[in-house]
């Protein structure tokens, strides 16, 4: 079975004031679905044309034709990214959000000095990414 469109956990209005209606259609349907067809193209001549897991198809990804492995990488990348992306946001004034703590805050200070100085070295990192922002500590 090929990759598939996952739905959101949420309404496409949850997260605003922050992210509208609007574009959350956009960005899940049109966007996300875009990279999951361009994907799914890419693989169709390949013996990962019915994988269905974009993990097992990005873990073998050195196992991907040549001709395709960059569209596969790519797309099987973005699907990802925004499978994950869907799964972490949280709706305004659910908890969500914030500053870390604990292990994860202590080894962000160590590394960067600060969360501020990690926040300028992360989006720093994103924005000279394929995918107009996507990076991950």
């Amino acid at each position: 079975m090929p990759l598939t469109l996952p739905e959101l956990p949420y309404p496409h209005a949850a997260l605003e004031p922050v992210i509208d209606a609007r574009t959350m259609e956009i960005h899940h349907g049109k966007h996300h679905q875009a990279y999951v067809t361009k994907a799914n193209a890419a693989l169709a001549e390949s013996p990962f044309a019915d994988e269905s897991s974009v993990e097992a198809i990005i873990r073998r990804l050195p196992s991907v034709p040549d001709a395709v492995r960059e569209a596969v990488r790519q797309n099987a990348g973005g699907h990802a990214n925004h499978s994950l992306f869907w799964s972490i946001m949280a709706p305004p004034g659910s908890g969500g959000g914030g500053e870390p703590s604990g292990p994860l805050a202590a080894a962000i200070d160590e590394a960067f000095e600060s969360f501020d100085e990690f926040k300028s070295a992360f989006a720093t990192a994103a924005t000279g990414r394929f995918g107009s922002g996507w990076a991950w500590l």
